[in-house]
């Protein structure tokens, strides 16, 4: 199966930007972004929630920037620059799909913003809801029993 947009040439900028426009579009009051060597993360708000995407960003220096997929033969430095570039762009590129449809079906009414923002919602320590939920539903799995109250605190009053 092939990657969705691994041959797109349209830049991170040009993502980043899109994505923006597409949340303004959708209602959203608040746009940001961080990008640093290992991730990129795109924030939001919308219907008063904060939402975080964590873009893992690959390794420059993997091997299958560093050498040709067919031969295994190394590549120029200028090569493997623009076969990153290409995966970055490719990421770019999904995510930027992702969070169209997830406020295409929104504005649908086939779902909710809490509903398909869930795992990206921001909880007050800055963790994402999906972050603090997968290790309770491991050990959920693992136990094979379902916990007899929430795992968290309730409101202070």
């Amino acid at each position: 199966m092939s990657r969705y947009a691994s041959e797109t040439s349209v830049s991170t900028a040009k993502s980043r930007d899109e994505i923006e426009r597409t949340l303004r579009r959708y209602g959203a009051e608040a746009f940001g972004y961080i990008s640093e060597a290992k991730a990129a993360v795109v924030m939001f708000r919308i219907a008063s929630r904060h939402i975080k995407f964590v873009l893992p960003m690959p390794d420059p220096a993997e091997r299958e920037f560093t050498h040709t997929p067919t031969k295994g033969q190394r590549r120029t430095a200028e090569a493997a620059d623009a076969a990153w570039e290409q995966a970055c762009r490719q990421r770019w590129r999904a995510l930027a799909l992702v969070i169209k449809a997830k406020l295409e079906a929104v504005e649908a009414g086939i779902t909710t913003v809490e509903d398909e923002f869930l795992a990206h919602t921001v909880l007050p320590d800055g963790s994402t809801v999906g972050e603090w939920a997968k290790p309770q539903i491991a050990l959920t799995y693992r136990s094979g029993a379902m916990p007899d109250r929430l795992m968290i605190e309730g409101p202070k009053e």
